[in-house]
Order: C-alpha cells, then structure tokens, then sequence
C-alpha cells in the first residue's frame, strides 16, 4: 500500500526544529508584551468574499494562489492567506474599534498555492501585528521599533536593511498610476510578460517586478514620491525623522509597493541578501482605508507580518542558533530496579518538579539496565541524571551523577539532592 505524505509545499515540523521555532516566537512575543500588545486569535477558515473585497480582485493572491471551496451549505470558504483582512473582520464584528485604539497580535499559518521553493511555501507562517485607530507616524515608527527590536534580539539585525516608502492617498495613487501607465505603454515591447498582464490589471505591481530588463525599464519612469498629497508627504517625512531620531537606519525605496490593494501612505519590508530570492523577512504598512472598505466606520490602522519560515532560514544560514535548543531535559532520572524502585522514582520525579518549576526533569521509562538508562540520559541532554536502585529507595537517598562536568557522584538524601539543584536555576 502507498504511504500517505503530506501535500506539496505544507511541512511537518518535527521535534528536532521545533525548539528553534518556539525560541523565535518566545522572543517575538515577549517584546510585543513589552510593549502593551494583546493577542487575538482567528479561524483559519474566513468567507472568500472577505478577501476579494480587501485584497483585491485583480491581485496575484485573489486571482491564483487562494485555497477556496465550497461548503456543504454552497457558501464559498477560503484558507486564510494573510491575517490582516481576518484581524479586521473580527474586531469589527465584535466591536473593538469604533472610537478605540487597539493594539494587537496573532500567531499562525497562513496559505497561498504557490510554487514551493526554499523560503516560501504553500502553508507558512506568521506573527502579525495590527494597530487600530491612531493616525500619526508615531505608530508607523512604533511598530517599525517593535520589528527592529525583535530582530536585534534574534542577534540576525545586522544582515537586514530597512526600506519605506510612501503610497501616498488613494488620489494621488491615482495621479501616479495614470503616469506611470502612460509611460510604460510607450516602452509595451520591453516589458516582459507578466508586467504586459499587470498594466492591464494591476500596475503597481510593476514596480515590484523581478525581471532585469523591466527594472532598467523603471529607471526612467515616473516616481511615487513626487505624486504624494501634502498630508502624506508630511506624515512620511515625520515618519523619516523619528526613526532617525530613535537610531533606525532606513533605505528609502520609491519601487517599493505591497501585493495588496489596501496599502497606503507607510510601506516598509526588512530584506536581506542572505536567503536568495526570498529576500523578506518582515513587511507591512498603513491601511487607513481597509476598516471601511469592509463594512465599518473609518478608522486608520497599520501593521506588519514576520515570515517565521525566513526567520528560522536566516538564523540557521548566519549560524545564530542558540545553543542547547535540543536539550531535552535538565534532570534524567534513572529507575534502576523492579516495581518498588519504579514507583519511589515517579513520586520522587513528582516531588522534583513541585520543588524544582523551573527545570525539566524526564523520567526514564520502559525499564533496563542502568548503563542503558546512563545513554539515554545522555542523548536527552541533561547535565545531571539521577540515581535511584534499591538501596537507594531503602535508605531514602539517591545518587546524583554529572553528566557534562568531571566532577565526582555523590549520594544525597533526597531532600539534600533538591537543595542541592536549586543552584541549577
């Protein structure tokens, strides 16, 4: 019978890298509790139409990459590919944002049917972060801190480079798009093919087009910044000054633009050369007008999202993995002997992790000889195994043994012995 495998571009992650994993989003998260974020959590699953009536009909996202069904009731469901749109969704729904500000996060798999290849695949995942209902930079420039931290203290900062730009408001998007699409038809034969759909469609894009000759194109080509409304020019140029002023270097990027229609105003992404292709490891921006596209009340917002998968590549390609991720344990303790023996261990292990919170004690389990338990004992990590056999179970002791020192066991009483491992904390 043919083994059933996981489908195309949707990994496991199995125990040996799932340590790491949950390094990245301890760190993450506790930076974002610093500074006064909350969590929410969403469905994966959302109503199709939630993400044609934000993304866009006419993106990449919308038109190729979404996982959409229908249900049994013929309602058209989507796989979440991005948290924004459902973070909007769900505080709008349960009236988080009508004169309120919010600042929020969220954890989870996203998914897009996208070719796999190292860096991006069709199940992927994110923290994101989402703010509600403040309208000046100093919120742009809080959240580019709050990503700047957490990538400092990933210890993988120095290998990313900050670029902004401003999209300006929506007329003067306009204003550009006119111009930009007038020059680009005078230069149609230059332009490779998927540019050609996306003057058609979705011209923005362009700017963001990863063909050589199409770039040289772009060199000549109107540019966004010299089309901003003066509100948003303002607001950029605050935006600009506050970062400076808190030690942020930053690129300005006047190609850069975001794959999702309600963008506007503050764009940014942190890239590194790095990961090849896949050179983003966090971006985000301003959507001042999502709330409102979506059903509700205007209220200016802005966010990010960090790619876990990249975050994870990046660290293991600059060899910034922490040490003893893998450890399974901080204590092994050994039962060496018949019923008696396993019993006193499970009540002493019990007693261990009462007093001693704050270390992992693995108990060894399925029997054997004590040299057999020592090799696990190793393998597990721990610095320290314990020692209970009979005698030791009788006279109310236990042996404690280094395991990555050359120091001498020694036998303890067993309340010595949790005195004595207080110190490993």
């Amino acid at each position: 019978m043919k083994k059933i495998q996981a489908v195309r571009g949707m990994n496991d992650l199995l125990p040996g890298d799932s340590a790491l994993w949950q390094y990245v989003e301890s760190v993450a998260t506790d930076i974002l509790h610093r500074y006064g974020y909350q969590e929410i959590r969403f469905p994966i699953v959302e109503s199709t139409e939630l993400f044609k009536r934000s993304i866009g009909e006419v993106t990449d996202i919308v038109e190729k990459e979404m996982y959409t069904f229908e249900d049994r009731n013929g309602d058209s469901l989507t796989l979440r590919p991005e948290g924004t749109a459902c973070c909007v969704r769900a505080c709008e729904e349960h009236g988080l944002l009508y004169n309120q500000t919010q600042r929020l996060w969220y954890l989870g798999p996203m998914f897009r049917h996208e070719r796999p290849q190292k860096g991006r695949y069709r199940q992927f995942h994110q923290i994101g972060v989402e703010t509600f209902g403040m309208e000046g930079p100093d919120i742009d420039a809080e959240i580019l801190l709050i990503s700047s931290r957490i990538l400092r203290e990933l210890g993988i900062s120095e290998s990313v480079t900050l670029q902004i730009n401003s999209l300006g408001d929506a007329p003067s998007r306009a204003a550009f798009k006119e111009a930009l699409v007038a020059y680009l038809q005078q230069h149609h034969d230059r332009l490779d093919e998927d540019s050609k759909r996306r003057l058609e469609t979705n011209p923005l894009r362009i700017l963001d087009s990863k063909n050589a000759d199409t770039q040289a194109l772009l060199d000549g080509a109107p540019v966004l910044l010299d089309y901003l409304d003066a509100a948003s020019k303002a607001h950029f140029e605050e935006l600009q000054q506050l970062l400076s002023a808190a030690g942020i270097a930053f690129q300005v990027n006047s190609r850069l633009v975001r794959g999702l229609d309600y963008y506007g105003k503050t764009a940014f992404e942190w890239v590194t050369d790095k990961l090849g292709a896949q050179a983003t490891v966090c971006a985000g921006g301003r959507y001042d007008g999502l709330v409102e596209q979506l059903g509700g009340k205007s209220c200016p917002a802005v966010g990010f999202g960090i790619g876990l998968e990249r975050i994870v590549l990046l660290l293991q390609e600059l060899q910034q993995v922490p040490e003893g991720l893998d450890q399974q344990a901080d204590i092994y303790l050994i039962a060496a002997g018949e019923a008696s023996v396993r019993q006193a261990a499970v009540q002493y292990a019990e007693k261990l992790r009462d007093e001693l919170p704050f270390l992992r004690v693995l108990t060894h389990c399925g029997g054997g000889s004590i040299k057999s338990q020592m090799k696990k004992a190793d393998k597990s990590g721990a610095d320290v195994a314990l020692i209970l056999a009979e005698d030791e179970v009788a006279s109310g002791t236990v042996v404690v043994k280094y395991l990555r020192l050359d120091e001498p066991q020694q036998t303890l009483t067993q309340a010595e012995a949790i005195e004595f491992l207080q110190s490993m904390d």
